[in-house]
């Protein structure tokens, strides 16, 4: 893995997951505040997990379709250091709350094929980074599922990017030596149970992506 290359491990809820991505390597923590999610957080528990963040890794917080209200609320209250939008947002309504606010914004797309990546292309200039994970299905995320990582390889990246969808210590290596991905982002695959995470699992991960 280069140097450049980033470890990210989402929808941590308690301290001893929080403490195993950060001493594992991770470069970003995930906070997801999304109630259908089996992670989800209220904003007052993320922003007492972020408070424990070292400030040389990155918080992520990951929202859904949330309105103008939550969102203001959600970056007043936690402080990430990215918001990741996960649902539905549009270019234009991702790049005023950039404008904004000044924080790091990441946009995940579900990659069906090459005319989604093509179609991604309408966020240059909105975000600062593509998460691309398989497509939604009842959870826009964290579905534990992989997408053809092939339809990667030869697509002319204009925006930074991440791979996320079915991610895990057995596999990681695979996905950054076949995409060159910029960033890993794991979820489920690191769980014992649903929005249960397994440190062990953490620790296998970001070791296999350090080393592939």
């Amino acid at each position: 893995m280069s140097k450049d290359t980033l470890i990210k491990i989402c929808g941590l809820s308690t301290p001893e997951a929080l403490s195993a991505a950060i001493g594992a390597g991770a470069t970003h923590v995930g906070l997801v505040h999304f109630e259908p999610s089996p992670r989800h957080l209220s904003l007052e528990d993320a922003a007492r997990l972020r408070a424990m963040v070292p400030d040389h890794v990155k918080t992520v917080l990951l929202t859904v379709n949330a309105d103008v209200q939550t969102t203001g609320k959600a970056l007043e209250l936690v402080k990430p250091d990215v918001i990741q939008f996960h649902g539905n947002e549009t270019p234009e309504w991702i790049k005023l709350i950039r404008e904004k606010t000044k924080v790091e914004t990441w946009k995940a797309l579900g990659v069906k094929d090459a005319e989604t990546l093509a179609k991604s292309a309408r966020f240059e200039g909105a975000v600062d980074r593509l998460l691309f994970d398989a497509p939604a299905k009842a959870l826009p995320g964290g579905n534990g599922e992989t997408f053809r990582w092939d339809v990667l390889k030869d697509f002319d990246h204009r925006i930074s990017w991440g791979l996320a969808g079915g991610l895990g210590p057995d596999n990681v290596a695979d996905a950054i030596r076949e995409t060159g991905t910029q960033l890993v982002d794991a979820s489920s695959g690191l769980e014992g149970a649903p929005g249960v995470k397994d440190v062990d699992k953490i620790a296998a991960f970001c070791k296999a992506a350090l080393e592939a």
